[in-house]
């Protein structure tokens, strides 16, 4: 097999890489983590309706994880990474005329099959062939914590633009009002998906990827494939540590609506917090992507499920109130280092594990079926006990179960460490 490096790949690709990676999820989650009230408000719905939603995108996005894969292995991934940002963009201006919850659930299911089907296994290589053999860590690294620098800046001009509309005190806007100013925030970030969508076509090209294209995945048959993965335990551990992380990773969905439920923020404040999180991704992305590449990534992902399981447990016990804000803003921070570390590193794991190059396309795809199922329940789940309970025992118990899965996450990322030591399929 061609080993590949950094020093072989232009610079800039990562970046465009980056940019995309992030992008091309605005839409479909990143607004409604940052305005999760205000979308709530503007579109009429309940939290379990917003909940149902996210479950039409997810199972969508169960299939589309399993044959994208197996696509991203034959085409190359400028092409479907660039279809797919275009085509998120064009819903992106549909859900800025306010449909229907019926009318939204046709849109999430639209955005499981551009953003997973035709971007995420795509997306996944391309960030392996430009880390090379020596360098996943610092790929992965660079790959989510710009990740949450292009999410936050998408965020903070998201909130001027917001900012901008409202002309009065926000607690003295009507909801008309706000939702004139949230269409605003929907139609400058579905414009700017579209664009970026344009850019990766033109300019992301990849020096190997014809070499790449001619191994040994073009000879083999899907089915083939799947049996080449499925015989690595490396695999199934992965499964289990990415549901549990991705869990992890969506309960962060919750901080600007605990800010303003729990913490009495204003609306704008608590958007803030969201957005201000985001901020944090690409230090800890960079940094633990180095670690990694010094180390192990699955040591990371150890210390990052540790950390997410001592947050979660303060917050399941109900210690964070509008009289302790400091320990608010050091729970979420830590939360989010490691929340972000796992995030970072699951996905760099598969050169320690040594799954080909060849069928990596086919790996991510099998592991994102199970890996990524928190799409379908966990905003039902949350929707649930956010309605069901007042709102400070509603995050108690929604944190609470975010600890479950942080302890099983912490388990399968130990039994990794010890598998990759045996330099064993």
């Amino acid at each position: 097999m061609q080993k590949e490096n950094t020093k072989e790949q232009p610079r800039y690709i990562i970046i465009l890489l980056i940019l995309a990676a992030e992008a091309v999820f605005i839409l479909p989650f990143v607004l409604q983590r940052i305005f999760r009230t205000t979308f709530l408000e503007s579109f009429d719905i309940s939290q379990t309706e917003l909940g149902s939603c996210f479950s039409a995108y997810g199972i969508v996005a169960l299939v589309s994880y399993l044959f994208g894969g197996p696509f991203a292995d034959r085409f190359k991934p400028n092409l479907l990474m660039s279809i797919a940002l275009i085509l998120t963009g064009l819903g992106g201006l549909y859900l800025a005329t306010y449909p229907n919850l019926f009318s939204l659930h046709i849109l999430y299911g639209f955005w499981g099959f551009t953003t997973i089907f035709l971007f995420w296994a795509a997306m996944i290589k391309a960030t392996r062939i430009w880390g090379g053999t020596n360098n996943q860590g610092i790929a992965f690294g660079f790959l989510d914590g710009g990740r949450g620098l292009v999410a936050a800046l998408f965020g903070s001009v998201g909130v001027i633009i917001f900012s901008l509309f409202i002309t009065k005190d926000i607690e003295l806007t009507s909801v008309e009002e706000r939702r004139i100013a949230f269409k605003e925030v929907i139609t400058y970030t579905s414009f700017a998906v579209i664009t970026v969508g344009i850019i990766v076509l033109l300019f992301l090209k990849l020096n190997t990827e014809k070499a790449l294209a001619s191994e040994k995945a073009s000879k083999l048959i899907t089915i083939e494939n799947f049996k080449i993965v499925m015989k690595y335990k490396s695999v199934w551990l992965l499964m289990i540590i990415i549901l549990c992380a991705y869990y992890g990773y969506k309960m962060t969905n919750l901080f600007s609506q605990y800010a303003e439920q729990v913490m009495n923020y204003d609306k704008i404040e608590a958007a803030k917090v969201g957005t201000y999180l985001l901020y944090t991704r690409p230090i800890i992305g960079v940094v633990i992507g180095l670690l990694a590449d010094r180390t192990k990534a699955s040591l990371w992902i150890i210390i990052g499920f540790f950390l997410m399981a001592i947050t979660s447990l303060v917050f399941a016990l109900g210690l964070i109130n509008d009289s302790t804000n400091l320990l608010f803003i050091l729970s979420i921070g830590i939360m989010a280092i490691g929340v972000y570390s796992a995030r970072v590193l699951y996905f760099a794991t598969l050169e320690e594990t040594k799954i080909p190059m060849a069928v990596t396309g086919t790996a991510v795809g099998f592991i994102s079926v199970i890996g990524y199922t928190p799409d379908i329940f966990t905003g039902l789940i949350n929707g649930y006990f956010l309605d069901a309970y007042n709102e400070k025992i509603g995050h108690q118990i929604v944190f609470a179960i975010m600890f479950g899965f942080a302890i099983i996450g912490l388990t399968a990322s130990f039994k990794l460490f010890k598998h990759s030591k045996l330099n064993t399929p």
